[in-house]
């Protein structure tokens, strides 16, 4: 028996890019095959039978054929458009850097469960739960980190091993924690007992239950601080849909 040359994979479209001829160049999130670049020819056009899989954060399945280096989109199904994003522009603007984020810390050819059914669970959160965008923002910076290989030490402070730290400190270059005293000279981000509360749980705590916290004001002031630090300092590069993310939360915010 012949083998199939076609491929099924459920994916989320981490980016487009829209090419001559009404196709477009799509970046796909895999379970099993990682990240890949897809052309879907022909998308543009009215009446494209696959045209919504081709939405930016839609999670599809579909059915790839391979020629040369490239994959080709046959036939695509959505399984999710999370349109809750799509009704608020902070909640997609924050959708775009959570696929951005996720994207960087990806390969090709290698399988991404997890990380897939992280950014997933992302953006349920942000679609369907409604979830506060900056305690989104934070727990899934932290833990796609710990994901790709950054988990930070937060069960005791580095240095002298104090398991309840003194004036806690986040140290997100050497991704530990710390007590106000020791470590002298070492750069941090000061957290209170909510906040380091709230990173314990999120380093540590069952996935499911990632959302699972409030904080108030201040604590999520020092979490969020920390989280987007970490980040930066962990993969040493920016991001154009978080500067687009601020951007519009900056001018979405009353005066």
């Amino acid at each position: 028996m012949a083998l199939s040359p076609y491929i099924v994979t459920k994916g989320v479209v981490l980016r487009e890019t829209e090419t001559r001829d009404a196709d477009k160049i799509l970046t796909l999130l895999t379970a099993e095959r990682g990240k890949l670049s897809v052309i879907a020819r022909g998308v543009c056009r009215k009446g494209c039978k696959f045209a919504a899989c081709a939405q930016p954060l839609a999670y599809s399945e579909w059915t790839l054929y391979k020629k040369g280096d490239w994959y080709y989109a046959n036939e695509g199904a959505t399984l999710e458009l999370f349109n809750g994003l799509r009704a608020d522009l902070d909640a997609m603007a924050l959708g775009f850097y959570l696929a951005e984020l996720t994207e960087a810390v990806t390969t090709e050819d290698a399988p991404h469960q997890g990380l897939l059914s992280h950014l997933l669970n992302g953006l349920y959160a942000v679609s369907i739960l409604r979830k506060p965008l900056p305690l989104v923002k934070a727990a899934f910076e932290i833990k796609l980190l710990c994901l790709a290989g950054y988990e930070p030490l937060a069960d005791a402070c580095a240095y002298c091993g104090c398991p309840d730290p003194q004036q806690p400190y986040f140290d997100v270059l050497q991704g530990v924690l710390r007590c106000g005293t020791c470590g002298e000279g070492r750069r941090g981000f000061p957290l209170c007992r909510d906040s380091l509360a709230a990173l314990r749980h999120i380093v540590y705590g069952d996935p499911k239950r990632l959302y699972s916290f409030t904080l108030g004001p201040e604590a999520q002031k020092r979490l969020s601080a920390a989280a987007e630090a970490f980040v930066s300092a962990q993969l040493e590069r920016g991001f154009r849909t978080l500067d687009f993310y601020k951007s519009v939360r900056c001018m979405n915010e009353p005066s």
